[in-house]
């Protein structure tokens, strides 16, 4: 009988914001991801790296400011480190966790380009926010560069597209690994945005939607469950306000008639509800699940989190 198949997209709080929090932080993501492996689940994970990507970013552009000769890196080569250094700590305590159980198995973290859309609407809408606070002058510097800025309390950030996420380039090496019963860590991140130029991929300075990718990803190795590890153990309606409603299963149809009234907040909730939707639509009997870290396995059996099916 062949194992079921889980696509894991961990959030913030399971990677930290620093070295020293994601090496911690890592430590226990690791235990939840042995915990599901060890129930026989066939495991890929995929994760997010705001507060990671900043701080590369911003190191590369500040050294490039303080010796002359070096240029800012891009975008996509700032993501590309991310991915590394991520899946460094990432398989390094997976496999720990793992041979302290007593097993055995190969955990392989893969580069990972995300074809983009030049002409995805998010190309013209820059909205996410990364590296640090700058002052006026240094917000002017960035737009004299063609860069986009926004004002907020205490100065001004960067803002770069946030477009869907086309194709995985490796994802045939992906699924080779996953074939062969690994454990592979894909598409941190959201991938390396890269666009098509001929025989060519040209690094595309913005970040792919990290869910999107998430639930695209799942899609392409027909997976059995998509689920989003987030900071809260529930999908919730009305959400911070005094008629708070968790939800504990909800359909395809309910998913996307409260997605239309507005429940859920874009950039947050609503990314992961839509690829859940998507991922959902694309096969059959599939489930998608919204919960925290700590109810991870108890979700899988029912009894905890935001199932959509």
């Amino acid at each position: 009988m062949a194992k079921k198949r889980i696509v894991l997209a961990l959030g913030h709080d399971a990677l930290g914001t620093n070295l020293p929090e994601q090496k911690a932080a890592v430590a226990k993501t690791a235990k939840v991801i042995a915990d599901l492996i060890q129930d026989g689940w066939q495991v890929a994970i995929t994760h997010g790296n705001t507060p990671q990507l900043g701080m590369i970013h911003t190191a590369m552009n500040e050294f490039a400011v303080e010796h002359e000769g070096y240029t800012a890196a891009p975008m996509s080569v700032c993501s590309a480190m991310s991915q590394g250094y991520i899946g460094y700590d990432l398989q390094n305590e997976i496999r720990s966790a793992l041979i302290k159980r007593g097993i055995y198995k190969p955990v392989s973290t893969i580069l990972t380009q995300v074809t983009v859309d030049p002409y995805d609407e998010a190309s013209y809408t820059p909205l996410k926010k990364i590296g640090r606070v700058m002052t006026a002058e240094e917000a002017k510097a960035e737009e004299e560069k063609g860069n986009f800025v926004v004002e907020e309390q205490g100065g001004y950030r960067r803002i770069v597209a946030a477009p869907k996420p086309v194709a995985i380039v490796e994802i045939d090496a992906v699924k080779a690994l996953m074939d062969a019963d690994q454990i592979v860590i894909a598409a941190g991140g959201g991938g390396i945005p890269v666009m098509e130029q001929g025989s060519r991929l040209k690094g595309a300075s913005a970040v792919v939607e990290k869910d999107r990718a998430a639930g695209l990803l799942a899609k392409e190795l027909d997976a059995d469950v998509l689920m989003f590890l987030t900071s809260v153990g529930n999908v919730v309606l009305n959400f911070g306000t005094s008629h708070e409603i968790l939800i504990d299963k909800m359909s395809v149809s309910d998913a996307r008639r409260y997605a239309g009234e507005g429940h859920f907040k874009t950039g947050s909730m609503l990314p992961k509800v839509e690829s859940a939707i998507d991922f959902i639509e694309a096969g059959k009997r599939r489930i998608s699940i919204i919960t925290s870290m700590e109810k991870a396995r108890e979700s899988l059996a029912g009894k905890g989190g935001t199932t959509i099916q």
